[in-house]
């Protein structure tokens, strides 16, 4: 049973501040509070649901985790996990396998434990966090970009868009690239191989000339790196003529493809930028100079937000900002059309793609996959949430795969294509799939009355008892009521209606 629409949401947690270290595990000895509240947070309501006792020691229990929560008597712990117990786990079919084999996968060839990657940042920059992210689940790192150039990081460098639980919906910063030297990062590579042969280390890198491209490309295959990323998309450099720049040149990005690939034999990814009209062309030049694989996207050029008393946009410097790279949930939507694009060009027959942007649930990499990713990179969701979250994103992922009757993750890779097309030209047009109201969840808020009339085509009023009322006549089927409303009270009618003129 894979639940279109979840029973506990968020918003019925939104005081939940997923702790560290959660003081309501330590009151509880019989199972772990956090990890069912976090697994619903990242809408895993059914791997949550199998971590609740048959016998749930939550019915007749007086709340000691509410009571020593950080927020006490704010988090309905017990009530959700009843919620769980009583609502959802009756409907559970699937039980999640202990046996992850599903998720194995590779990159160019190399296995994979699973499709989850730490991505190039300050996530995986230096031992200490790629061995924590290793014991925590993560199949590979890609390490933050190595250079020789001379960091020197602004502070402060991040700033955000977010949500009403205070969760990042979109993230920008202006960092910059690895502040340590070559040396130490190759000193990483051969510890990291040495304790963790296991896993995959993707050497993100970046050269200031030709030279240095295949000098790094082989200085990190000698230190142990399984794979190198050529960083052709930080929109944050100060030099001209690199990173972004780079990529918005197609025959630079076939020249530096090219050099990185005659001077190392380990597979070649090349990251590609989302500030350009299109990734036809910087694909293609890629495929050209000998790319193994796509890594896609970086960040997004962006400005968040203006001070209205220093009219200075954040993160302010002194009294300075800049434009940063924009990433979080928010980009989701533009990396998934970048992937397809090039998932689907007819150059990347046999190569691998990585998919880059907001991904923070195992529904966010499912979405990837499903549209040609081979493996997927997660950012900022660790930034916000830790390296814990792999725990979910496999869960989640190994209970779809199981319930889809899919043997391993290869074979959802790409299904979503076929549907996909660049032009609206070939939706039909002929006929209309009306919404359809709920009405026991309906609470007479007239939010589809006021979005229809004002956003849409007036076809929706509410009746004496403030219950919505649909005129067909007007009625287009554009389902806006259905994205407004806030009880999830409108669903999509399972029938189309013809609207083609009857003929003579």
């Amino acid at each position: 049973m894979i639940q279109a629409e979840p029973r506990i949401r968020r918003s019925d947690m939104i005081h939940c501040v997923l702790c560290g270290n959660p003081p309501c595990d330590s009151a509880c000895p019989r199972l772990s509070p956090s990890g069912i509240l976090r697994s619903i947070w990242f809408q895993n309501e059914q791997c949550a649901a199998g971590r609740v006792p048959e016998k749930n020691p939550c019915l007749t229990c007086d709340t000691p985790c509410e009571q020593r929560c950080v927020r006490p008597g704010e988090v309905p712990i017990r009530e959700v996990i009843n919620r769980l117990y009583y609502q959802v786990k009756p409907e559970t079919e699937t039980l999640l396998p202990e046996d992850e084999s599903r998720l194995q996968c590779d990159l160019c060839g190399i296995p994979l434990e699973n499709p989850f990657i730490l991505g190039s940042a300050v996530v995986s920059s230096d031992y200490d966090m790629c061995a924590r992210a290793f014991d925590a689940g993560w199949a590979g790192v890609a390490f933050k970009t190595i250079c020789t150039l001379d960091i020197h990081e602004a502070s402060p460098r991040f700033s955000a868009l977010t949500g009403g639980a205070r969760e990042i919906i979109g993230f920008k910063n202006v960092e910059q690239l690895s502040d340590h030297s070559v040396a130490e990062n190759m000193e990483v590579f051969r510890r990291l191989k040495q304790h963790y042969p296991s896993k995959v280390i993707i050497a993100s890198i970046m050269g200031q000339n030709e030279a240095e491209w295949g000098d790094l490309a082989r200085e990190c295959q000698e230190n142990g790196a399984d794979a190198v990323e050529l960083n052709l998309s930080c929109p944050n450099m100060v030099e001209e003529g690199l990173g972004s720049d780079i990529g918005q040149i197609p025959e630079l990005v076939e020249k530096y493809t090219r050099l990185a690939k005659e001077a190392c034999s380990i597979p070649v990814l090349v990251k590609l930028t989302p500030n350009v009209a299109s990734a036809v062309q910087a694909t293609e030049a890629a495929v050209r100079g000998g790319a193994d694989g796509i890594s896609a996207i970086n960040t997004i050029k962006s400005v968040v937000g203006v001070n209205p008393h220093t009219y200075v946009s954040a993160p302010a410097v002194r009294g300075k900002s800049a434009v940063g790279g924009y990433s979080g949930n928010a980009v989701k939507p533009i990396a998934l059309r970048f992937v397809a694009e090039i998932a689907r060009n007819q150059g990347m027959k046999g190569k691998h793609v990585s998919g880059i942007g907001g991904i923070e649930t195992w529904k966010d990499a499912m979405e990837f996959l499903l549209l040609g990713a081979q493996s997927v990179q997660v950012v900022t969701a660790v930034m916000q949430y830790g390296y814990r979250i792999i725990d979910d994103l496999k869960d989640g992922l190994n209970l779809y795969l199981t319930e889809k009757g899919f043997r391993n993750v290869r074979e959802m890779v790409g299904l979503g294509l076929e549907s996909l097309d660049e032009s609206t030209d070939v939706l039909e047009r002929d006929t209309v799939q009306f919404p359809m109201f709920v009405r026991e969840k309906c609470i007479g808020c007239g939010r589809c009355e006021i979005s229809c009339m004002d956003g849409g085509h007036q076809a929706i009023r509410l009746n004496e008892e403030r219950r919505p009322v649909l005129n067909g006549k007007k009625c287009v089927g554009c389902h806006l009521c259905i994205l407004v409303c806030p009880q999830g009270a409108i669903q999509p009618s399972p029938r189309r209606i013809s609207r083609k003129p009857a003929s003579d």
